[in-house]
């Protein structure tokens, strides 16, 4: 349930990102890192490349490192067969035929929108194919998160300190735009809808809304707007942070 105080949510975030910018780091058992040539990798994984010429496809093995996405013949090799620059590009998930099933498809194509295509583009597009639609979705959020961070985007999945300190530069604020966005507009119009936050929402027009804070932009809710979506779009983003937020208390 929401708090009956705004300022009390907000300052439960507020707590949270100031405790992760000063340092504080979670209980629990830790190892050291084991030296690794993927050392420092968002994320690795296998996916099928297909050819600019031949238009065949390559089974290869793909590690996402700070803003460039190498790879590889197998995981065991110690120089990339080539890499994709991510700078200035989108990653677009592909409708599925059904006349081909199992074709989980996604690519990386040069040019951004609007004033956010700042980045000199110098590549072709890139056509893969991942071996499910969770495998997919991970590497799409992945990839999209690495391309608009630099521009307020790639929140979901984000830490909760990286985005609001991103946001500063916006005005004061205790808790992330979408976080304060959601609150105000479910404490507006959605205290008293039946089965709040347990009844579903759009799932396609959710999926819209967290590309479009994904890709840096700032949607905004309409009296259109369905307060179950935008609770769900909250649950998702919430659910989907590194680190769990932390549980408001009235005591």
């Amino acid at each position: 349930l929401l708090p009956s105080n705004k300022n009390a949510l907000m300052c439960v975030f507020a707590a949270r990102s100031k405790s992760m910018v000063m340092g504080e780091v979670s209980r629990g058992s830790c190892r050291p890192a084991s030296p690794s040539l993927q050392e420092g990798a968002l994320k690795a994984g296998w996916l099928k490349k297909q050819r600019s010429i031949m238009k065949n496809w390559q089974l290869r093995w793909f590690v996402l490192r700070s803003d460039q996405l190498f790879f590889y013949k197998d995981e065991e090799e110690t120089k990339p067969q080539g890499c994709i620059p991510l700078q200035g590009c989108q990653v677009n998930e592909l409708t599925a035929n059904p006349d081909e099933p199992g074709r989980h498809l996604f690519e990386i194509v040069p040019g951004g929108t609007g004033e956010k295509d700042r980045a000199p583009i110098s590549h072709e597009s890139f056509l893969l194919m991942a071996n499910s639609q969770t495998d997919m979705d991970d590497w799409v959020k992945a990839i999209r998160r690495v391309i608009w961070a630099p521009f307020g985007g790639g929140i979901f999945g984000q830490r909760l300190e990286d985005t609001v300190q991103y946001e500063k530069k916006f005005g004061p604020r205790l808790a992330p735009l979408l976080v304060e966005q959601c609150v105000d507009f479910i404490r507006e119009r959605g205290l008293d809808e039946e089965g709040l936050f347990r009844m579903p929402g759009q799932a396609n027009l959710v999926k819209e809304l967290q590309e479009a804070f994904d890709c840096g932009d700032k949607p905004l809710f309409d009296s259109n707007t369905d307060v179950h979506t935008v609770a769900s779009l909250l649950k998702l983003y919430l659910r989907e942070l590194p680190e769990p937020a932390p549980l408001w208390s009235s005591t």
